[in-house]
């Protein structure tokens, strides 16, 4: 069992930036490919990052490259999210996820863990 805790979301400015954290429980978070996805009101959820267990590789979607950056520590049982240059419409929950047994989450992947979220808020 994981158990995933985001954080550092909150109110900022359009243009500012914030860098979400997630952390796990449990010694196994290098066995977990980890991502991020986000829900904003009366939309589907959506995918915004995801790493390999040990990092060495990434996929964000190319509406979000440049501005967001997914990385990992596996001392220290976190992965995070940098967002740069935030617009309103990236407004939204923003979710952790970890999935075992693959080498990245793709939009596609069917997710272990979920986070419980944290809402990001970003005003014009």
């Amino acid at each position: 069992q994981v158990q995933l805790v985001e954080s550092g979301g909150g109110l900022v400015q359009a243009g500012g930036s914030l860098r979400l954290t997630c952390t796990a429980s449990g010694r196994t978070f290098g066995r977990y490919a980890m991502g991020w996805f986000r829900q904003a009101p009366g939309k589907e959820r959506e995918f915004v990052a995801g790493i390999s267990r040990y990092g060495a590789s990434t996929y964000i979607p190319d509406s979000m490259k440049g501005r967001f950056t997914i990385s990992r520590d596996n001392a220290k049982n976190t992965v995070y999210l940098q967002m740069n240059d935030l617009k309103p419409e990236d407004t939204a929950v923003y979710y952790c996820a970890a999935k075992g047994d693959t080498p990245i989450i793709v939009p596609s992947t069917d997710l272990d863990y979920w986070g419980q979220g944290t809402q990001v808020t970003v005003s014009s």
